[in-house]
């Protein structure tokens, strides 16, 4: 155990589980067995992650509620679950300020804007100026009604003006699919979902959804940039716990990710693939978690955003 921590997260030998809110093989899964295998040195401890997807992260918390207030259960959640989905559905089984206690953040994750190769575009002002001309207005891909990669596309419409169909796809797979295809015009996604697909040619990024640019990708300007104003996601990875749990605990588990996560090896291990890494204080969780459910609400109630 850490000296720091031992008392707080003692547990006679027992494991510490992750709960991932989606299935295996995704960038949240990835980002959670990467730390996983870390914090279970700084721990002293077997991590096990324990995929739950689902409900739009709902399954996630729902077995993270109900589990013991001890450190012994984590969360691993992206920002949809905890700060989108309070105002997107009418009604959930969980509460963020009630039933959860936030750890740290743990990988920023914004979004980039990509095209088909193909695309005459050579920038994302380029995009948006061809998609002011183009009749039928262009189709861009989501991952889904209410996902970031939608909230992204409704941000970029009132920054460039330009009229824009989404067409939703169930996850991000088939939406970049059809853009490598052909058959939509451009994705807003994970830069660890991307990064392969750019590298290898075969998707041509156009801007970064963030104020400033990405360590992965440096000479991709953001959207701000080129004149782009607005276009500001982070689909944030996080860690959270059950609202009971000790504070004594949680700085116990938040030591331990913070130096898990400036292990040198784990931090080239997630900014190779375009996470961020970004440990925080709980206090600074919470604060983000708050800022960001105030800025995806009036988006959702702006556009009238609703699940089908």
């Amino acid at each position: 155990m850490l000296a720091a921590s031992g008392p707080a997260l003692a547990q006679g030998g027992k494991s510490t589980r992750i709960v991932v809110s989606f299935p295996p093989g995704g960038p949240v899964d990835f980002v959670a067995r990467a730390l996983g295998e870390q914090l279970g040195k700084e721990l002293n401890q077997t991590v096990i992650v324990d995929n739950k997807g689902g409900a739009n992260g709902a399954i996630g918390a729902s077995e993270v509620m109900r589990a013991p207030a001890d450190g012994s259960t984590i969360w691993i959640t992206s920002v949809g679950a905890a700060a989108v989905n309070p105002s997107l559905y009418e009604k959930l089984p969980y509460d963020m300020q009630r039933d959860f206690a936030p750890v740290s953040l743990v990988a920023n994750n914004v979004e980039l804007l990509v095209v088909n190769p193909a695309d005459p575009a050579r920038t994302a002002a380029e995009f948006v100026a061809n998609a002011r001309k183009a009749k039928p207005p262009i189709a861009m891909g989501s991952s889904g009604i209410g996902s970031i990669p939608h909230l992204a596309i409704e941000q970029l419409v009132d920054a460039g003006g330009a009229p824009i169909t989404h067409v939703p796809y169930r996850g991000a797979a088939p939406a970049i699919t059809d853009v490598m295809g052909g058959q939509v015009a451009g994705f807003f996604g994970d830069i660890p979902g991307l990064i392969g697909h750019v590298k290898g040619g075969k998707l041509k990024p156009l801007g970064v959804a963030a104020t400033r640019r990405h360590p992965a990708l440096p000479d991709v300007p953001t959207l701000a940039e080129q004149g782009l104003p607005g276009v500001d996601t982070n689909n944030w990875y996080a860690l959270f716990v059950p609202a009971k749990t000790p504070p004594a605990t949680i700085d116990a588990l938040n030591k331990a990710v913070r130096k898990a996560l400036s292990d040198p090896g784990l931090h080239e291990r997630l900014l190779s693939t375009g996470a961020e890494p970004a440990p925080s204080t709980p206090q600074e969780l919470a604060a983000l978690l708050k800022a960001d459910t105030a800025k995806w609400a009036k988006l959702i109630r702006d556009k009238k955003i609703k699940v089908e």
